[in-house]
């Protein structure tokens, strides 16, 4: 009896104990949300660069594509030899770089007029689409200086078969190389006649007949120096696949070779500005693999990992975040950084 009337006198007149939580429930509360917060990131738009307008006369070289299109790709060359990264950064050897020569014909046509592809053009556009599993089919729009070297007598004379397309003489140089001559500053260059006569004859309304491309194209945010689209998954893979070469756990782990396209694009002015999204099929996917990429970049680019030190500054001025379906990757390297490292080769 005086247990009990001593319990009760504890429990009356003293005050009742408080109870802790338990750490399950906290644990379920943190866990809640953690989750709400994850769903909310998924999906919340996130602000993004307004992308630079396409200039007219390649807008209206681009409505003219025949068929769709599984990579484009296009440099402003004249723009980037006047950017102040080509003039400090750009070593000569590179500067004078014979490039563009994509076969034997090619080669011989450069080394007979003297056309200097580094020098002579100043935009090039090339739209490629799959053949098989061996071959592409491309077709190269390229601007800038031909009337003293490509001319109309070279082709003929060099050619070994000629059509007509859109009121325009076409030459085959090769079995596998047909140029044409549509104007002054233009010049096209194609593996197939077909391709020719369809940019020729155009159906146009390309940006409408391949909508995948054309928002590809709006992703690409820097418009006057150099970008590309990969339309195709299989394309868009290989791609990622080679940037990654270095790192086998990258190529596989995660779901990073989940990615459907990709846009890139690059500016050189006093630095480099680099932004590029790859569109995965759902936001989840986007979600997990801007996650792993995001802690690959942290843990490689920390100290003790066995990433050079050129390499780990690299990768701290890289930022990456998830967009609804995309995983935006951008950044913007100073001109200090490439002199920093260019010093430092030199006292090496």
């Amino acid at each position: 009896m005086e247990t009990r009337q001593e319990e009760t006198g504890q429990q009356t007149g003293g005050k009742k104990a408080k109870k802790k939580p338990s750490l399950l429930l906290i644990a379920v509360i943190l866990g809640t949300i953690g989750l709400v917060a994850q769903f909310i990131w998924v999906n919340w738009p996130k602000p993004v660069a307004a992308p630079e307008p396409l200039n007219s006369e390649l807008a209206s070289a681009i409505d003219r594509l025949p068929g769709t299109s599984d990579a484009l790709i296009y440099a402003g060359l004249k723009d980037i030899r006047e950017s102040i990264f080509w003039q400090e950064v750009i070593p000569d050897s590179l500067k004078e770089m014979n490039w563009l020569l994509l076969d034997k014909t090619l080669k011989e046509i450069v080394s007979e007029t003297g056309f200097a592809p580094a020098r002579d053009l100043d935009t090039l556009l090339v739209a490629l689409q799959h053949q098989n599993t061996k071959r592409q089919k491309y077709l190269g729009i390229l601007w800038g200086s031909f009337s003293d070297k490509l001319t109309t007598d070279y082709l003929r004379q060099k050619s070994i078969a000629t059509e007509e397309f859109g009121n325009e003489a076409c030459y085959a140089l090769s079995d596998t190389l047909w140029v044409c001559r549509p104007g002054e500053r233009q010049f096209l260059l194609a593996n197939s006649p077909q391709l020719l006569k369809g940019f020729l004859e155009p159906e146009k309304n390309f940006l409408v007949r391949d909508s995948t491309t054309a928002s590809l194209i709006d992703k690409a945010i820097y418009k006057s120096h150099l970008w590309l689209t990969l339309s195709s998954t299989k394309w868009t893979l290989g791609g990622l696949q080679s940037l990654t070469s270095g790192n086998k756990d990258v190529k596989t782990f995660g779901n990073l070779n989940r990615i459907r396209q990709l846009a890139l694009s690059l500016k050189f002015d006093d630095g480099i500005e680099g932004h590029t999204e790859w569109i995965y099929q759902n936001r989840t996917s986007a979600y997990f693999a801007s996650t792993f990429l995001w802690t690959a970049i942290k843990l490689s680019s920390s100290s003790g990992t066995r990433t050079t030190e050129p390499a780990k500054a690299f990768l701290k001025e890289i930022d990456v975040m998830q967009n609804l379906e995309s995983v935006i990757v951008k950044t913007d390297l100073p001109l200090s950084f490439f002199k920093h490292e260019m010093q430092s080769q030199e006292n090496q």
